[in-house]
């Protein structure tokens, strides 16, 4: 297979040998704009999926007019939610993945954007715990796509030996989406009341809702404004047009990723993604969920509480960008697969060290960094899953076997949420941790990209070929 890099199509549909660039400055303007393109959507990707991770546990308080954030009825419909948006990430990684490679990456990567930005906005208006639900899995639909689209359509287009590094820089987009949301929250719960107080002067007659924390969902409309810079200015790759023109109309499907040298890949990368995901999205949501129970014990007031939650998030978030970069590192020098292998060692022990014993939230504070740092692993699967697929099997074959894992990380948030009815987040967290095991297990039998290294017993695709 020839580096994306390095392709343009001839009118045969050849692809013909360019040379890589090897400084930015040699970097080609369609390569800009599609990495601007991918590192903004994944950006927004990062802030319309915590908005809610962050405020859960209240405004689903107020949606079922609970007494407290610690009440079972809270835990249980804020897992549902969850849930529901995790099943939605992972049907919106499979249609959105199929179209990517039907009608191209640039196209699909527009209607994802477009998706979860308005389902996010229209949250604010959810008026029971159900509504949101569904708007949550809306908004997941195109969340899900997004991440296939993006990482295929710069592994297609930039040079393939930066691609440690470019995954590094993709996953921190999601980061600082993550700590734009964090931001978000901490303005909201400022800022809201003060509004809220001025609005009940100028409006005396209605009955308005509690601002806080619906009106931080406000913030998930602002990626809409990227859909119409990408249509204009984002090119599709050379390397999607050369593969169609070679497939004469004969097209690899769907059930293609379960036949022939395909399915070994298939099966190995769902276990991969699956187990991690469970894992990372248990702590991702329940740690919250912990640290806000551990405050309540601790007798802290509410706005103060909320206020130290987000700041944790942010800690985490923030630790986990060095992560990225240390893990774009292991990669340059071991390989993708050692380097992942590794990085699922670190993360495991670092998730076992922290709920194996029962600690208090100061103790917490040092401890769950870690497990940030070595979440980078997650910046790796951008640049090292899509290749390992052929072109016309790309956003299909990563986006399905990358969001399936969120349907087991479904289950595991709804176990978790009824654990947690008992008061057992720490033994539910701790229990996640071991699914990292089986994770390491099937990332040690991956091969590295066929375009950086021939994979084993799987050689290189041809998409004008049968899989």
């Amino acid at each position: 297979m020839s580096s994306p890099s390095q392709i343009q199509v001839s009118s045969e549909g050849d692809a013909v040998p360019r040379r890589e660039a090897t400084r930015l400055g040699e970097i080609s303007p369609q390569q800009w704009k599609t990495g601007i393109a991918a590192w903004l959507g994944w950006l927004f990707d990062g802030l319309d999926i915590h908005l809610y991770t962050l405020v859960a546990a209240p405004f689903v308080m107020q949606l079922v007019q609970a007494s407290a954030v610690s009440d079972a009825v809270v835990s249980e419909k804020s897992s549902w939610i969850q849930a529901a948006f995790l099943v939605g990430w992972a049907l919106g990684g499979g249609v959105f993945g199929r179209l990517g490679d039907l009608v191209g990456r640039s196209r699909t990567l527009s209607l994802t954007i477009l998706t979860y930005a308005m389902f996010t906005g229209l949250s604010v208006v959810a008026q029971t715990w159900w509504q949101l639900l569904i708007f949550r899995f809306l908004a997941a639909l195109g969340i899900g796509g997004e991440w296939a689209v993006g990482s295929a359509l710069l592994s297609e287009t930039w040079p393939k030996q930066w691609r440690p590094w470019i995954a590094a820089v993709l996953q921190t987009g999601v980061n600082i989406g993550v700590l734009v949301a964090c931001a978000v929250v901490f303005l909201g719960a400022e800022l809201a009341p003060l509004v809220q107080e001025r609005l009940a002067v100028w409006l005396p007659a209605w009955k308005l809702p509690a601002l806080y924390p619906r009106c931080v969902f406000l913030a998930g409309i602002l990626p809409a404004l990227l859909v119409y810079w990408i249509r204009r200015h984002v090119p599709e790759p050379e390397e999607w047009h050369a593969a169609k023109l070679r497939s004469k109309d004969k097209e690899p499907g769907v059930g293609d990723l379960f036949r022939g040298r395909v399915r070994p890949l298939t099966w190995l990368t769902i276990v991969v993604c699956a187990t991690s995901l469970t894992a990372w999205w248990g702590f991702m949501f329940w740690n919250q969920q912990h640290l806000r129970n551990l405050l309540v014990e601790a007798g802290w007031e509410s706005t103060a509480r909320e206020q130290l939650v987000s700041k944790a998030f942010f800690l985490v978030i923030g630790i986990s960008v060095f992560g990225n970069f240390f893990a774009g590192w292991l990669a340059r020098r071991l390989g993708y697969r050692l380097a992942v292998v590794l990085m699922f060692l670190g993360f495991f022990g670092a998730m076992f060290g922290t709920f194996c014993v029962p600690r208090g939230y100061e103790s917490l504070l040092w401890w769950i960094p870690w497990v940030g740092f070595f979440s980078g692993v997650f910046g790796l699967f951008t640049m090292y899953l899509p290749p390992l697929f052929p072109t016309l099997l790309r956003t299909t074959g990563a986006g399905f076997c990358f969001n399936i894992g969120r349907v087991a990380a479904a289950a595991g948030t709804v176990v978790f949420g009824l654990l947690a009815r008992v008061g057992n987040f720490r033994l539910a967290l701790l229990y996640a941790s071991f699914l990292l095991v089986p994770a390491m297990i099937a990332a040690w039998r991956l091969p590295e990209p066929p375009d950086l290294e021939p994979a084993a017993g799987l050689g290189k695709f041809d998409d004008s070929q049968s899989y």
